[in-house]
C-alpha cells in the first residue's frame, strides 16, 4: 500500500525544527549551531532532518521565513482595520513591524551576524520573495482605500505597489547595514537619521502626499536600535 503524506502533520514537525533551530540561534549563534544541536534539542534523527531540509542554511532560510511570516500576521490587523485611515495603516504597518523586531533583539542581531555573509545570498533572496509575497496584498489594500479616499495621488495602484516594495526592500537592507555599522562605530547616529528620513520622503512622493505627511518611526524607536 503506498503512504500518503499528512500535510498538517509534516507542517508541524517541519515547524518543531524550525522553532527549535530559532531559540538555538538566540541562545547559541548561528555559526556554533550545528544541525546535531537541533537534533539533540528535540530528541530527532538525521532522517527525519533530512526529510524536510537538505542543509543547516535550508534550516537558517525556514527560520528567516518563519520570522517574515510572524512579523506580517502581527501587522495584518492594523492593515484590516476599517476605522484606520490609509495613511495611518501605512504608518502602522513599519511601526507594528519594527515593535516585534524590537521585542526579539537577539534573534535579530544574530541573524544580521550572518545575513551579509556570500554563503546566505540564497536566504536574502528569500526572504526578498517572502516579503513581497506576504506585503503585497496589504500594501494594494491600502493604496486603493488612500485613492479612494482621495489621500494618495497614483496612477495605478499595481505599479505604486512595486515601488513601494522595492522601497521597503531597499530599506530593511540599508537598515541592516547601517546597524552594524553603528555597532562597528562606523556612521554616527546623525547619518542614520539622514538616511531614514531620505527614505521617508521617497515614500511620500510615491504615494503623492505632501512632505511631512507620515511618521515611519519616533526617535526612541530609532535610537534603541541605532543609538
Amino acid at each position: 500500500m503506498v503512504r500518503t503524506l499528512n500535510p498538517a502533520a509534516h507542517a508541524l514537525k517541519r515547524d518543531a525544527f524550525v522553532d527549535a533551530a530559532q531559540g538555538l540561534i538566540v541562545t547559541r549563534g548561528y555559526q556554533r549551531l550545528s544541525i546535531q544541536d537541533v537534533l539533540d534539542e528535540l530528541g530527532a534523527s538525521k532522517g527525519a532532518f533530512y526529510h524536510y531540509f537538505d542543509s543547516k542554511g535550508a534550516l537558517l532560510a525556514a527560520v528567516v521565513e518563519s520570522t517574515v511570516d510572524a512579523a506580517i500576521e502581527t501587522v495584518q490587523p492594523i492593515a484590516t482595520d476599517p476605522q484606520l485611515s490609509a495613511v495611518r495603516k501605512f504608518e502602522g504597518i513599519f511601526s507594528g513591524i519594527a515593535q516585534w523586531k524590537g521585542e526579539r533583539t537577539e534573534l535579530m542581531l544574530e541573524l544580521l551576524r550572518v545575513w551579509f555573509s556570500d554563503d546566505n545570498t540564497v536566504v536574502r533572496e528569500g526572504l526578498r520573495r517572502a516579503v513581497t509575497e506576504r506585503l503585497t496584498p496589504l500594501l494594494d489594500g491600502i493604496l486603493r482605500q488612500g485613492v479612494a479616499e482621495g489621500t494618495f495621488s497614483v496612477s495605478s495602484t499595481e505599479g505604486a505597489t512595486s515601488v513601494l516594495l522595492a522601497l521597503i526592500l531597499g530599506l530593511n537592507e540599508t537598515a541592516s547595514r547601517l546597524f552594524l555599522a553603528r555597532k562597528a562605530n562606523a556612521v554616527s547616529f546623525e547619518d542614520v537619521e539622514r538616511t531614514l528620513v531620505s527614505f521617508g520622503e521617497a515614500f511620500e512622493r510615491v504615494l503623492g502626499i505632501p512632505a511631512g505627511s507620515l511618521a515611519l518611526g519616533d526617535e526612541t524607536a530609532v535610537r534603541r536600535w541605532f543609538g
